[in-house]
């Protein structure tokens, strides 16, 4: 016999039962068909319950959707989108404060995360909202997230568009008519300059900015000491605003030629050189600056840096031998780690791969990217790219074998812009890569990853990566996302390819750099700080302090595998 109960409740509660389960699994498919049906609901209710994905409108919520507003619950988190008048829209997460987390100061608050912190650990994860709202003192606080939309809206316009929705969502009327304090996250610039936008049929809309923070940015204020540091970004715009790089401007950038001979000049010069986009600059200052290529101001930059310790042995062998170490960085965005490279290890032979030639364009003219004989971009899907290498590496192997009748490799295969494929350094013809950095974005923001697009990571590409590396080689990705799931689900598949796995997590960032490497040996953990110093030494530095953030980020370095 089964009894409903029908009930007034804002509540969704699961339903109770008091089957004896043993006695229903011998009395044939109608009992367990009923068992089955029960537990299949409550699993919908407790769901539902728990789910902060859910997004809710005020209407839902006044018919009961999240309980009684009126009433505080401690512990309770939902999400809702805020719309109101003049096309004014918002999301917003509603958090109770937990079980003995007073005293309060207000009973209800607003917290304001502007667009460029959204992204942020502590204001995306669940986790991280709740130590905001324990910092707040707030019995009920309303997180609201701002995004593209209200960039040209000031603070003012938009506190009175959410002041009369806020109102609707504070507990209770015992609060004395007392006023929501409206506190907001500052998202740390000063000062913010657009150099140049422009939308890609590829990429999107981009936008370079010079920018100015706030705060000391650490070490780099007293190496390079400025009133005001300036940094130079490149923003894409389709994710979320991602700042895809980062470059420090300094007096010190323009001792070298980064742009082209033009550079030489003087900067009131009439010369229609490629940095016409800086000097449309209203500051006068910025006409000095360049950007500076001996630091690495994203601080993922530096985890991948740092992660070099691992093969820094078999590094520092080909610099002694004047053998050059092949790379390939897939994903150019400024250009900022190729050049980094190219700057303070020379001995590297680095093939960069980027599909967009808008975005390839940028990083010439605005962040001093530029190709010599030991650094080259191609125009290419980097998939197709490294796996036509990997044939024809395979190829050049077997011609080997067999030998050619006169002696030589068959004629290099051009790429897709024209350019020889990577590997073909000093005579040696084609062969494998000592390593391949991946640092794309993803186009796809359902596949729940930032960075790098799904298809980096398929279990196919990754065989392809580990057939294109040397015995003795690193692969390293830029891994970001919010889901701890994917985070797992991507290291699992990286699992079965290679056979060491070692990750960096980046403090308050969702950023998480993975190594693997091919080999089944490996460096031990207890062989770290000998590596680091290694590295230290092969690091070409002008300032050669800036390698602290590298060395304390090889500290941090764990062992998946």
């Amino acid at each position: 016999m089964v009894v409903a109960v029908k009930e007034m409740s804002t509540e969704l509660q699961e339903i109770t039962s008091s089957f004896n389960k043993s006695s229903l699994a011998c009395r044939g498919s109608q009992g367990r068909g009923l068992l089955e049906a029960v537990e299949n609901e409550n699993q919908i209710r407790r769901e539902y319950s728990s789910a902060s994905d859910i997004q809710h409108s005020l209407e839902d919520l006044k018919l009961g959707a999240r309980g009684d507003l009126t009433k505080l619950r401690p512990g309770r988190r939902f999400q809702l989108t805020l719309c109101g008048g003049s096309h004014f829209s918002c999301r917003a997460v509603v958090l109770d404060a937990k079980e003995n987390s007073g005293p309060f100061v207000y009973h209800c608050g607003v917290f304001i995360v502007p667009k460029t912190r959204a992204h942020e650990w502590l204001f995306s994860s669940e986790e991280g909202q709740w130590m905001v709202v324990e910092s707040s003192k707030a019995a009920r606080l309303v997180m609201v997230l701002l995004d593209a939309s209200h960039v040209s809206a000031s603070m003012d316009d938009i506190q009175k568009e959410l002041s009369p929705l806020v109102k609707q969502l504070a507990p209770g009327k015992d609060d004395n008519g007392a006023q929501i304090p409206f506190m907001m996250a500052s998202d740390g610039i000063k000062q913010r300059d657009i150099v140049h936008q422009v939308t890609s049929s590829i990429t999107g809309p981009i936008i370079v900015e010079d920018v100015i923070y706030e705060t000391d940015n650490g070490d780099i204020s007293r190496i390079l000491p400025s009133r005001d540091l300036t940094f130079r970004r490149l923003v894409f715009q389709r994710s979320e605003g991602l700042v895809q790089s980062e470059a420090l401007l300094s007096e010190e950038g323009s001792k070298y030629k980064i742009v082209g001979q033009s550079e030489k000049k003087k900067t009131n010069s009439s010369s229609k050189s490629k940095k016409r986009g800086i000097q449309r600059r209203s500051d006068e200052t910025s006409h000095q600056l360049k950007v500076y290529h001996g630091y690495l101001a994203s601080s993922y930059h530096t985890g991948i840096i740092s992660g070099l310790m691992l093969i820094s042995s078999y590094l520092e062998s080909m610099a002694s031998t004047q053998k050059s170490v092949k790379t390939v960085v897939i994903g150019l965005g400024a250009g900022l780690l190729p050049m980094f490279l190219h700057k303070c290890m020379p001995f590297m032979h680095i093939e960069a791969v980027e599909l967009d030639p808008i975005v390839i364009k940028l990083a010439k003219e605005y962040f001093g990217f530029i190709e010599d004989d030991h650094l080259q971009v191609h125009i290419a899907d980097g998939i197709q790219y490294l796996r036509k290498a990997v044939h024809f590496a395979a190829e050049d192997e077997k011609s080997a074998v067999r030998g050619n009748e006169d002696g030589h490799c068959n004629s290099d295969p051009p790429s897709s812009n024209g350019s020889h494929l990577a590997f073909h350094v000093e005579g040696q013809g084609i062969s494998k890569v000592d390593i391949v950095i991946i640092d794309v974005d993803s186009a796809d923001s359902s596949s729940g990853m930032t960075c790098p697009a799904a298809d980096f990571v398929d279990e196919s590409f990754l065989r392809t990566v580990k057939d294109a590396l040397t015995e003795k080689g690193l692969f390293i990705i830029n891994l970001v996302s919010r889901s701890q799931d994917i985070k797992d689900t991507v290291i699992s598949r990286m699992k079965m390819v290679f056979s060491h796995l070692f990750c960096l997590q980046l403090e308050e960032d969702v950023n998480e750099v993975i190594f693997a490497l091919p080999s089944a040996s490996c460096i031990k953990e207890d062989g770290f700080a000998k590596a680091t110093l290694q590295l230290e030494k092969l690091l070409k530095l002008e300032h050669p302090e800036i390698s602290q953030s590298i060395i304390d980020a090889t500290k941090k370095i764990r062992h998946l595998k």
